[in-house]
């Protein structure tokens, strides 16, 4: 039973080549001259798979249930999952072994190997998908029912050969990471955030509401560290772009970053905060924490759903107006999608400058609508004059950040807010990408323009100490 598996691959990965093995290295082949023990094939069981992920023939074979139901059914599961994941591999690698060795199985090692890996990422990790959290190329995982896995690779999206048993086995995973943080999903709430203990946010929406099966996004927490330096290097601003933001990030100024979906938002809200003081107290709200500022005194507040009796919920809203209470120099929020909008643009009008926020707009001028509706939907009787003017008076910057069709993330527009003319905002472009119309290919060409204007922020640089070097980012 090979399952398709190539065997060079696999014993190169696993270290068996030049191993005296009995015919494909099962006891009793064939070809065997040397027997071995469920107990000596159970101790090259202890070293993990290299990365491979067990095949779709073998996760969904009845001799990978049988294998499964044994070991479930050997060991005390519930005391398992309190040790380590390598404490309880010796474990379930001696049961496989046995297992194998008893029913006549023909698994070969290599395969036996990968077993003990899938078992293992179904008591301590998220299943077949697990490899996938190691591979530091992929930045999403999406989970489209038991038979569709496609991931993310430099901002495009790949089909996998992973697969679940079924669809119960996705539910029982997406519960697993739910409860780990205190949350749950099931058929009477069906949709939850969330996020893995290295800090990926996950979201999960299961049946009814998802017709074809358990739906898990996942988008991964970066192990890298992405500075504004780096996102220079990867072509995602220009030079003159990083020093002209990490000049209104240290001088405080209130801004809003605005993209589409997977745009990478969070990632430059995070870039940016390298350059918070670490002597300020700073506050971050979110619906699922998962921003990484590295400053000492730093209080994380979120979110929390409705219980089962559908009391008990903490909204955005409410953590806003609390953060107000403890003292911040500055106010994070995740990302701005509701009522929390009045309050932020509150705190940023009452002495909490160099708060930031991100919004899901295309433009800037978009991100100003979306902002002045979820402020009418805080307070609708507020007049729209009025809503505009406190926008005007709180943002300072807004910047616009695209995923492109070449799969790279561009700040595509700097822009500040330069006051109003009559009732309408007016706006200023620091900085536009502009891409080449005359030639088109899988790359996205283009250039970074400054507009060579005098900033309305100056004023405020100055007293930090830093217009000239502004004045000199913008070629003044």
């Amino acid at each position: 039973m090979s399952f398709g598996l190539k065997r060079s691959e696999l014993e190169t990965a696993l270290g068996l080549q030049g191993a005296v093995l009995t015919g494909e290295g099962e006891p009793g082949g064939e070809a065997g001259t040397a027997q071995r023990s469920s107990r000596d094939v159970a101790l090259k069981l202890h070293e993990p798979a290299a990365a491979l992920p067990p095949t779709e023939t073998m996760i969904r074979s009845e001799a990978f249930r049988v294998i499964r139901t044994g070991v479930f059914s050997s060991m005390n599961v519930s005391a398992a999952v309190l040790k380590t994941r390598d404490e309880v591999r010796e474990g379930v690698a001696q049961i496989v072994a046995d297992l194998v060795e008893r029913e006549r199985m023909n698994f070969t090692l290599a395969e036996q190997v990968l077993m003990v890996d899938e078992l293992l990422n179904d008591m301590f990790g998220i299943g077949p998908i697990e490899p996938l959290l190691a591979d530091d190329s992929v930045t999403d995982i999406l989970v489209n029912g038991p038979d569709q896995v496609y991931v993310e690779r430099h901002g495009r999206l790949e089909l996998t050969p992973l697969k679940f048993r079924d669809n119960a086995h996705v539910v029982n995973v997406a519960q697993r990471i739910a409860a780990a943080i205190g949350r749950r999903v099931d058929e009477s709430s069906p949709m939850v955030d969330a996020r893995l203990a290295d800090g990926s946010r996950v979201n999960v929406v299961l049946p009814p509401l998802a017709v074809h099966g358990a739906c898990i996004a996942i988008r991964k927490f970066s192990k890298r560290n992405i500075t504004l330096a780096r996102m220079t290097q990867q072509g995602n601003m220009s030079n003159e772009m990083a020093r002209v933001l990490k000049i209104a990030a240290t001088s405080r100024l209130n801004i809003l970053i605005s993209g589409g979906t997977g745009s990478g938002k969070t990632t430059l809200l995070n870039a940016m905060s390298h350059f918070i003081d670490a002597r300020e107290r700073v506050i971050t709200v979110e619906d699922a924490a998962e921003l990484q500022l590295q400053q000492p005194h730093v209080v994380s507040l979120e979110t929390r759903p409705d219980n089962s009796e559908g009391v008990g919920g903490v909204s955005q809203r409410e953590l806003v107006r609390n953060a107000l209470r403890m003292r911040p120099d500055r106010i994070i929020l995740g990302e701005t999608r509701g009522a929390e909008a009045f309050d932020v643009l509150q705190a940023m009008n009452t002495g909490h400058d160099g708060s930031m926020t991100t919004i899901h707009a295309n433009s800037p001028r978009d991100a100003i609508m979306r902002l002045e509706s979820m402020v009418m939907m805080a307070n609708g009787n507020l007049p729209l004059l009025s809503i505009r003017r406190q926008i005007a008076s709180a943002v300072n910057m807004i910047l616009q950040i695209e995923r492109m069709r070449d799969g790279v993330r561009r700040v595509t527009r700097i822009s500040e807010i330069a006051g109003m003319e009559g009732d309408v905002i007016t706006t200023q472009d620091l900085f536009v990408f502009r891409y080449d119309t005359t030639v088109y290919n899988e790359e996205v060409k283009g250039t970074y323009e400054c507009s060579a204007i005098r900033p309305v922020f100056a004023g405020r640089a100055a007293y930090y100490g830093l217009e000239e070097a502004l004045m000199e980012a913008i070629r003044l």
